[in-house]
């Protein structure tokens, strides 16, 4: 059982953004802030009267309670009541009408899924689609999320502002688009859950445990969309599947001293195999689009990177799904990802030439992973791309292990 100081932060993190939705869409992005205020006050609340008293029988039922009362009594107290619900109140209701706030199951879900389509509004640029969705959609302080974006609180303060203002400015309500709406919104909220679950998974922030909480908060909220008859769709379970897929390697893709490890270096013992089968499971259930997704290619890319065996047929399999996808959409990374399949399918030398037509001279794993291809071909060249890697990265554990490259070339 979870001491009064083990629970709270615990309780934050899986309770605030469920609060928080519910709320927020009582109160409506024009007075978002108060939703959020009247949480953060009900931890404030619970941190000091559990300190004094002791945890209660409930401490969820507790919470809840308390943020539906504060709720009700601004309401009550403030001209919101007027605007916002004397209005939908019939004029034959009598005066005793009691405000009801729905904190069942359903509603919270629906709720979140709802907050999602609306902070994922087109109107506001993706970076601060993802700021907002860490702040109200998964409970993050802002200095986490200063942490995430590699910046300062002063700036994610700034970002949030002028995306709630957009959103007010649009006068977007937290709702369900129409139907018929859904499936050309959901390629957005796709998209930043996509770029969030990224955030974590390629970060460069030194906090490991806090990149794992991204990556989990993304597949957190992919679930909800999964759940949802309204937008389970296929690239919802393709999306899902490259989640879990990514997810079971994640200890094993960073050291001890939080390094990135090369995938030939991975420890396969530290693969999650229960991930990689809810990976299976959930690609296997995006299977009936007739038009795959780049989620789906994606996907499919990373389930043959959780095969442990090393064969020909992986690597070409690999790299044809990776000739697809580029066809699909293109991107610098992905490019990039083709190039170390290419030379595990054909030899280093063609991965080469291919690598060097990219010409991402101020991408240090561009550089890094020409030092790989060049290490035994060229080893001049090897340490001078590594050296470039080495000025280029901001990771201090990644220009440990870069370092040691350079040292064993220079031994060799």
């Amino acid at each position: 059982m979870k001491t009064e100081n083990e629970l709270i932060p615990h309780l934050f993190r899986t309770e605030y953004s469920k609060l928080t939705a519910v709320l927020g869409r009582l109160f409506g992005f024009e007075h978002i802030e108060i939703a959020e205020d009247i949480v953060s006050d009900t931890f404030m609340i619970a941190a000091e009267t559990w300190g004094q008293k002791g945890l209660p029988e409930n401490p969820v039922a507790w919470l809840y309670t308390v943020a539906k009362n504060k709720a009700k009594d601004h309401l009550k107290r403030n001209q919101l009541f007027s605007e916002k619900i004397i209005a939908a109140i019939k004029a034959d209701t009598d005066e005793s009408y009691e405000i009801e706030i729905d904190l069942s199951g359903k509603n919270i879900s629906d709720s979140q899924l709802q907050m999602m389509f609306a902070i994922c509004h087109p109107a506001i640029p993706a970076e601060a689609q993802i700021a907002l969705s860490l702040r109200i959609l998964c409970g993050f302080g802002i200095e986490e999320i200063a942490d995430a974006f590699l910046t300062n609180k002063s700036t994610i303060n700034k970002r949030l502002f002028r995306a709630k203002e957009k959103l007010r400015t649009e006068r977007v309500k937290i709702e369900f688009p129409p139907k018929p709406e859904i499936s050309r919104r959901l390629n957005t909220v796709l998209t930043t859950l996509y770029l969030l679950f990224n955030e974590g998974y390629y970060s460069l922030s030194q906090n490991i445990s806090l990149r794992k909480d991204l990556c989990l908060e993304a597949m957190r909220l992919m679930l909800l969309l999964s759940e949802n008859k309204e937008t389970n769709e296929p690239q919802v379970s393709a999306l899902l599947a490259l989640m879990c897929f990514h997810a079971s390697r994640f200890e094993a893709r960073m050291g001890e001293d939080g390094e990135s490890v090369l995938y030939e270096e991975q420890d396969t013992a530290l693969w999650d195999q229960e991930l990689i089968a809810k990976g299976e499971h959930f690609l296997s259930l995006s299977a009936n689009d007739s038009q795959p997704s780049k989620y789906h290619l994606e996907a499919a890319i990373a389930y043959w990177h959780t095969n442990k065996t090393d064969s020909t047929e992986k690597w070409e399999s690999i790299l044809q799904l990776y000739n697809i996808l580029l066809l699909i959409e293109y991107s610098p990374a992905a490019a990039l990802n083709r190039t170390y399949a290419l030379a595990r399918a054909n030899g280093k030398e063609l991965a080469i030439i291919e690598a060097e037509k990219l010409n991402l001279e101020g991408n240090y794993l561009y550089h890094s992973l020409l030092g790989h291809l060049y290490t035994d071909v060229d080893n001049e060249t090897a340490r001078h791309h590594f050296n470039i890697a080495l000025k280029l990265t901001r990771s201090i554990p990644d220009r440990r292990k870069i370092q040691e490259h350079i040292k064993k070339l220079q031994m060799s």
